[in-house]
């Protein structure tokens, strides 16, 4: 175990988007009783600022591979394929149409039951888009796609959040 392991290396897990949130959960447990800083009270502050980097590097592999979206552009970014989400914007125009739909979608919508079946709506979009990054990466190996597909589903957990504001709105 290196602090240049990638995360996957770092935890011991298959370099896929396919990964149970149990096994990362445990592994991340695993790590953090390994090289946590209390472990090395006794061995001197140089020891224990060794073991806060190793923490850091354990805590912050777990923020990627726990999150599936993450976890899908850190995959395309080590299989040379940086998703560039602040520099490459381009979507299909199918994807743009149903943005534009939503959107509007979401400037009509009066009540609770509105809001709610846009979001059922986003949240099918969301999970078939992450089903389409997971054959993408897993079982064609093409990571170009994989991030283009990974840039809309960041859209897409976009606009889930503004439903989530407009939800919040209305029970306050």
């Amino acid at each position: 175990m290196r602090l240049t392991d990638n995360d996957f290396q770092l935890f011991g897990l298959p370099e896929t988007q396919a990964q149970a949130r149990a096994d990362i959960d445990a592994r991340w447990k695993a790590l953090q009783a390994e090289v946590h800083p209390d472990r090395f009270a006794s061995e001197g502050a140089a020891a224990q600022r060794v073991a806060m980097q190793w923490a850091m590097r354990v805590n912050e592999a777990y923020q990627r591979l726990k999150d599936p979206l993450k976890r899908a552009a850190y995959l395309c970014e080590l299989r040379g394929a940086a998703v560039q989400a602040e520099n490459n914007t381009q979507m299909p125009a199918a994807f743009l149409m149903q943005q534009m739909e939503w959107r509007e979608a979401l400037d009509e919508a009066r009540d609770e039951s509105a809001l709610e079946a846009l979001d059922d709506d986003a949240l099918t979009a969301e999970s078939a888009a992450l089903a389409q990054v997971q054959e993408l990466l897993d079982n064609h190996n093409d990571a170009p796609a994989a991030a283009a597909q990974v840039r809309a589903l960041m859209f897409i957990q976009r606009f889930r959040a503004d439903i989530d504001q407009r939800l919040a709105a209305l029970d306050a």
